[in-house]
This record gives structure tokens, sequence and C-alpha cells, in this order.
């Protein structure tokens, strides 16, 4: 009869292999969990999300956040992009129904034309969410929309700009108006320009309001155009960072820094970094990561058979150099 040691000793190296396997594996799983990716046998199901676009930071972080949230409850996010075409968005939105997703997020190209893909996905019985940009379709039925409250954050683009102008002076808004965000922006915008010009401390006049994309390239050329048409402008509410961007070196290359202040939108961390240069002035700054992470809170609520609002508006922060000086990351 074999020995209690001799079987020990035979036993010992399957018991750590077996030990450092599973070990292995849990491991690896909490780095995919991390990731924001599981492995099949954990998933729960998938989530599709097609954003604007992902070449800008903004949107790519909600996504990272979405998917690293969304991991924690078993759900994988199958993450595109429309990169501003509303036909191929439209086509991504068809490719989800097709791979029955349990739930389809979009940050639509065009806040009307995507209308008929959001009513094919629930006639399959996808629920639909929107993020950072909602849907104006009529009759469509999307669950739930989380976003930036833009209204307001445009309002306080417009106390900066007066506040930048010591309350005079002309003023062109470089526009993006395909997507309801910006619309929202701009209105916010324009009401407070509009209210505060009855006052006897503000005379402040919208020149001019040209399409800049939403994008550097498109900004910086449209920046060169408005001061061709107005050399005598003041001020430019650029929707969003990258078209302040563009914007800025626009007028860098013009000599027209000094003459014109730019107030821009989101809180990039270019952005940031121009305002505390000093070639921004100040920007309503967004919460990506928030919208990320409450657009999947929303969704898991929604599965969980919980009342949900049909929208969640998060509020910007007003975010001028001062601050920049003050900003760990930017240290």
């Amino acid at each position: 009869m074999r020995s209690f040691a001799h079987v020990f000793c035979r036993l010992l190296p399957v018991a750590l292999g077996i030990f450092l396997w599973s070990g292995c594996g849990r491991n690896e799983e909490a780095e995919q969990r991390t990731a924001g990716r599981l492995p099949v046998a954990a998933r729960r199901g998938s989530i599709g999300l097609s954003v604007l676009t992902l070449t800008n930071p903004f949107f790519k972080e909600i996504a990272d956040t979405m998917s690293r949230e969304a991991a924690k409850h078993g759900y994988e996010v199958l993450v595109v992009s429309g990169e501003f075409d509303v036909a191929k968005q439209q086509n991504q939105v068809k490719d989800f129904i097709v791979r029955r997703v349990s739930a389809i997020v979009l940050t639509p190209c065009d806040s009307k034309a995507i209308g008929s893909a959001i009513q094919e996905a629930s006639t399959a019985g996808i629920p639909v969410f929107t993020a950072d940009i909602a849907c104006l379709a009529p009759g469509v039925g999307v669950i739930c929309h989380v976003a930036t409250d833009n209204y307001s954050g445009g309002k306080q683009a417009a106390q900066a700009m007066i506040e930048a102008l010591r309350g005079r002076g002309n003023v062109a808004i470089l526009d993006h108006p395909e997507v309801e965000s910006v619309l929202l922006r701009t209105k916010g915008f324009e009401e407070v320009i509009a209210a505060e010009n009855q006052t006897p401390d503000v005379a402040i006049r919208i020149v001019a309001k040209i399409p800049g994309g939403g994008v550097k390239d498109k900004s910086f050329k449209a920046t060169e155009d408005l001061i061709q048409a107005h050399p005598d402008l003041s001020g430019i509410f650029a929707i969003n960072d990258p078209s302040a961007l563009g914007a800025s070196a626009a007028l860098e290359k013009a000599g027209k820094r000094a003459q014109i202040k730019i107030v821009g939108f989101d809180g990039q961390l270019e952005g940031k970094q121009a305002i505390k240069a000093g070639k921004i002035h100040a920007d309503p700054i967004q919460f990506p990561d928030r919208i990320g992470a409450e657009t999947v809170r929303v969704i898991m609520d929604h599965f969980a058979g919980k009342e949900v609002p049909k929208e969640l508006l998060i509020p910007t922060s007003l975010y001028r150099k001062a601050d920049a000086e003050k900003d760990p990351m930017l240290k």
C-alpha cells in the first residue's frame, strides 16, 4: 500500500495547477470587466452604441464610460461611429437589430433623419435611448434621453461673452444646426444676449451665424471667412471645443487673437489648455463620463422594470482661466 506522503506528493502538482488555473481565470475576467470586455460565458447581453464621431474625445469618453459601467452588470457595449453620416448610422442600427442587442443607444448624426431607424428598432422590440443629442423626429419612441443641459449651458456661454466683451461688440456664432444639442446651445445664447441688450449696460449684436461642422478644419475656414466679412468682429461663440480651437488657430494666423474673444463649449482637455493659455475666454463644461454612467444606469433600471424619466439633464459649469490655473489636470 502506498504511503500517504507518496500520494500527497503525486496529487500536490495537480491541486496547484487547478488552483492557479482557476485563479488566473478569475483575474482575467476581472481585468476584462475593468476594461469593459467580458468573456462570452459572463455576458448577459450586449448594448449597441452608435456615436456621432469618435474623432471627438467627448464621445469617446461617453463610449469608454458606458463600456466600463455596462460590464459591471454583465453587458458588452458594441461601439460604432456614424462619423456625421446619418445613412451610415441608420445601417448601424439595422446591424444592431440583426444582432439582437438588448438595447440601443444613439448620439444621432441628424436629430430628425434618425427617426426612421429608431422606429425600426422599437418595432423589433429593442428599447432605444439617446445620449447627448436627442431625436427630434415626431412620434418616435425613445425610452430616455440623457444629456447635458445644453440650453442652460448656452445661457452660461452668453454671460461669459458679455463678460469677455464688457457688454459691447459684434459677435458671430460658429454653428452646427443638424444636431439638437447645438440648437439648444444657440437658443440659450441668443435669448440671453437679446434679454441683456434691453439693459443700458449691454449692446451686443449677433452679426453672423455660420456652420463650422463642429470640427476644427471647417471651423478654421469658417472663421477666416467671418473675419473677412466682419473686420470689426469682437467675439465668437463656438458651439464646441473643436470649433473653438479651429477658430483660435484662424485668429492667430490673422493676428486677431487680441481683438476677438472666443467662448467655447465642452471642457475637453485641449479646450481647457487653451483657456489656461488665454486663447479661449471660457467654456461651459460638460461631463461626458456622467452622461455615459447615467445612460447605463437608466438602461439597467429599464431592464429591471423600473419607471425611468423621459429626459435626464446634467448641468454645465462655467470654466474660466482662473479655474484652469487651479486645475490639477493641467499641472
